[in-house]
């Protein structure tokens, strides 16, 4: 489908027509926020425990929104600044941006509303989360143009979610949690390794284009190896998170169908028959997240977090 125009029945070209919000939800893909949003919640609960132990809605709520409102802002910047790469990329062609779907004004209007209300959320949290927003949001701006400069941006893409737990537990205490580090590096080498097995699927594109990725560099086998090897470190840093936040039981029934997962995750993409690459993307880690999520608030739960 072109981007300037859409064929009608009769074969007349007419304008294509912004979706509006629908439109852009799609563009965001809004369902995704599963993947570390659930590592948010774990901080948040987490800091309440050790705090008071008890949960404080009104401040999850408005972690939630931060959190949302935040990555919404960079998957709209992430569209619109590759826009011109994704119409070369069959798999991405049919992207809003490209098709006309979605027009690039309302798409950064869609982004700005965003980010406005990721910085509204975290002024009503505590002064310290509005004064550290920007180094949140330039990771999430940069990431799409690391493609151009260098063979590592899943490891911008890391950096960018791995602060997301840190910055649930400074939106509860106001304070440094090393805790917190802990898991926000879990949740940074942990997407950073899947988004290695789902830039597999573009290297022919990526090649042919000159965009830079660890398959494009290294080839797929490497990178797939990198994949593992960031989840091996995913798992270390979880137990250490567990033992450095006294976790119980629970937490670690978790973390043991976290690693199952992983395993499953590995042993059904190959080199040679990515065919199911987008489950090991989309559901496998989207249990990954849940799952864990689930088991520590469980645990919270039996160790005394009160509602």
């Amino acid at each position: 489908m072109s981007s300037e125009a859409v064929l009608e029945g009769g074969g007349r070209p007419t304008p294509p027509v912004s979706g509006g919000v629908p439109a852009f939800l799609r563009l965001v893909m809004i369902e995704h926020s599963v993947f570390a949003l659930p590592f948010a919640y774990i901080a948040a609960l987490t800091a309440m425990f050790q705090d008071d132990g008890r949960v404080h809605w009104g401040e999850l709520l408005l972690v939630t929104v931060a959190m949302v409102g935040l990555r919404t802002f960079a998957m709209a910047c992430n569209r619109i600044i590759d826009r011109e790469i994704d119409a070369r990329n069959p798999r991405t062609a049919g992207r809003e941006l490209v098709t006309g779907a979605l027009s690039v004004r309302s798409a950064w209007t869609g982004a700005l509303i965003a980010l406005a209300v990721f910085l509204g959320a975290a002024a009503l949290l505590n002064p310290l989360c509005l004064a550290l927003a920007p180094i949140a949001v330039v990771p999430m701006v940069v990431y799409p143009y690391g493609k151009r400069f260098t063979d590592f941006p899943h490891a911008i893409l890391g950096l960018a979610q791995a602060m997301g737990p840190v910055g649930a537990w400074l939106a509860v205490t106001g304070s440094w949690s090393w805790d917190a580090v802990i898991l926000g590096l879990a949740v940074g080498v942990w997407i950073g390794g899947f988004d290695l097995i789902f830039a597999c699927q573009d290297v022919a594109a990526d090649r042919a284009h000159g965009v830079k990725s660890v398959p494009a560099r290294f080839g797929i086998p490497a990178a797939l190896y990198g994949a593992r090897a960031c989840h091996a470190v995913t798992t270390g840093l979880l137990v250490w998170y567990g033992a450095a936040s006294d976790a119980g039981a629970l937490w670690w029934v978790g973390l043991a169908i976290v690693v199952g997962a992983f395993l499953y995750e590995h042993s059904i993409v190959k080199p040679h028959d990515l065919s199911r690459l987008n489950r090991a993307f989309f559901t496998v880690n989207g249990v990954i997240g849940i799952t864990l999520f689930v088991c520590a608030l469980f645990d919270l739960t039996a160790r005394g977090l009160g509602a």
